[in-house]
Parts: structure tokens; sequence; C-alpha cells
């Protein structure tokens, strides 16, 4: 049997967020369980320095939207990168498997098309014991998991802008 991983521990300190500003866009689906990733991704963003102001938070109806959600950050504001959370939990229909499908498409297609990290913190579990278990219960919070992803992502961008000869960058004439 596979020994399962918690998702809240990371390996090496997080880069500083202090000069980073993230969007969380949040499903209101599950809130049981998104309220708790929620709670994780901002513990996570402030434990990395980042400030209070620079962390914005904005709800969807449910997973299926949240592709949107963080196009719409991503259009409208002035974000580094976006943190996705949400729960999908296996019912009887093949609706868990488009809704799956469709969200993690979506984001993907966001990251590539925007050139902005999007960190895909969706829980997409048999049961809700399991979505509990992942968010803030026996197997971390997949919220603080997402919340380093995106900060590991900004940062490496940085680094990368920085690093890449001037007369190759897109921002100067």
């Amino acid at each position: 049997m596979e020994k399962k991983k918690n998702v809240s521990v990371f390996e090496g300190p997080l880069p500083s967020a202090e000069n980073m500003k993230f969007g969380i866009v949040v499903s209101e689906w599950n809130p049981q369980v998104t309220e708790n990733l929620l709670k994780g991704a901002v513990r996570t963003l402030r434990a990395a320095g980042c400030p209070d102001r620079n962390i914005v938070i904005k709800y969807v109806p449910g997973s299926f939207e949240l592709p949107l959600g963080a196009q719409f950050f991503a259009e409208y504001t002035d974000v580094d990168a976006v943190i996705a959370l949400g729960c999908v939990i296996q019912g009887e229909s093949r609706h868990f498997d488009f809704v799956c499908q469709g969200v993690t498409q979506g984001i993907t297609q966001l990251m590539l098309n925007w050139n902005m990290p999007v960190a895909f913190g969706v829980l997409t579990t048999d049961d809700m014991e399991q979505a509990l278990d992942r968010a803030g219960g026996k197997h971390g919070n997949k919220g603080d998991e997402a919340a380093a992803t995106v900060i590991k992502m900004v940062a490496m961008q940085v680094s990368m802008e920085e690093a890449a000869d001037p007369k190759d960058r897109k921002d100067i004439n």
C-alpha cells in the first residue's frame, strides 16, 4: 500500500512572497472543504511573507467555473499568479468526469495563454471523508500545496525574466 503524502509538508524553504500578489478563486460548492483549502493557502502565503493586502479572494459557484474566475484575475487585475481552489466528489453519474476534465483543461489552457502561474488546488475525491482528509485533515491541506506551488512558479518566472537578454524581452520596445 502506498504511503499517503502530507501535502502541507514542503522540502526546503519557500521563496519570499513579500513582493508578490496573488488572486485566489474559490468554489462555493462543498464549502466545508473549500473554506479549509482557502485557510491553508492564505496561511502559506502569509508564512512566505506575502502581506494581506496582496491576497485577493473571489468566489465562483462551482469548480467548473474556476478557470473563468482565474481568467478574470489575469485579465482585470495585476496579480502575479492565481490559486484555484475547489472540490469535486464522485457521485453516481459521469458528471464528476466532465467537471474534472473541464476544470483541468481550463486551468492548463489559461496558464499557457496568459503566461501566468495558476495552481490547481482542486480536490477530486471518491467521498467527503477523502476530501476532508486533504483539506486540513490527516493528509494535510491541498491549499498549502497550491500556495507553495504558485510562490515557486512566480519566483521562477521572475528569475528567468531577470536573466533574459534585454533585447529578447517582450516588454522592451
